[in-house]
């Protein structure tokens, strides 16, 4: 049997502006570097035994048009002078044979650092649930040997157009 487990994640991020909110996503996965894929979106498990690559390595992996499965979060505002913020955490356990999270989280007026902080605290308390431990974000990290986070913030266009952040963890096999 034939399975889709990846091997390789790597994280991204981009901002896009446009008049058309289709377009300003379209801008934001070009920023990201991952518009010449078709993307699926997937839940949120961090495979076992899986290494976060660099997003250079990992795109030099893929093939321009191929199916391409991504952890995505993103966030659109055309009010202007908006904070808008798109994120990404990660948790990966000790164990590295066990799964780790990883959470999607976008929000309005938050800070790219509150949010991404926001982000991998999410994903560490999905795994401490997993592994029947009680979270506390300022005790409980000494379970999980890895957390970490990509986020893109940004403030809405002063003169209204689509503004779009995005965050993706992107899997390959």
């Amino acid at each position: 049997m034939y399975q889709l487990v990846p091997k390789y994640y790597f994280l991204t991020k981009g901002l896009g502006m446009h008049r058309d909110k289709l377009a300003s996503f379209e801008a934001a996965l070009r920023d990201a570097r991952i518009a010449p894929y078709n993307i699926i979106r997937v839940s949120s498990i961090f495979a076992p035994e899986a290494k976060i690559i660099s997003r250079k390595i990992g795109l030099e992996k893929l093939t321009r048009g191929q199916i391409l499965p991504c952890v995505l979060s993103e966030n659109a505002t055309n009010e202007p002078h908006r904070l808008i913020a798109a994120s990404i955490g990660v948790a990966i356990p000790k164990d590295r044979k066990n799964y780790g999270y990883l959470s999607e989280y976008h929000a309005f007026g938050q800070t790219e650092s509150f949010a991404g902080d926001y982000a991998e605290d999410l994903a560490a308390q999905m795994l401490a649930s997993t592994l029947g431990v009680e979270f506390d974000p300022d005790t409980s990290y000494d379970k999980i040997v890895r957390t970490q986070n990509i986020t893109q913030s940004a403030i809405g266009d002063k003169n209204g157009l689509w503004t779009t952040v995005l965050a993706a963890a992107v899997l390959i096999t």
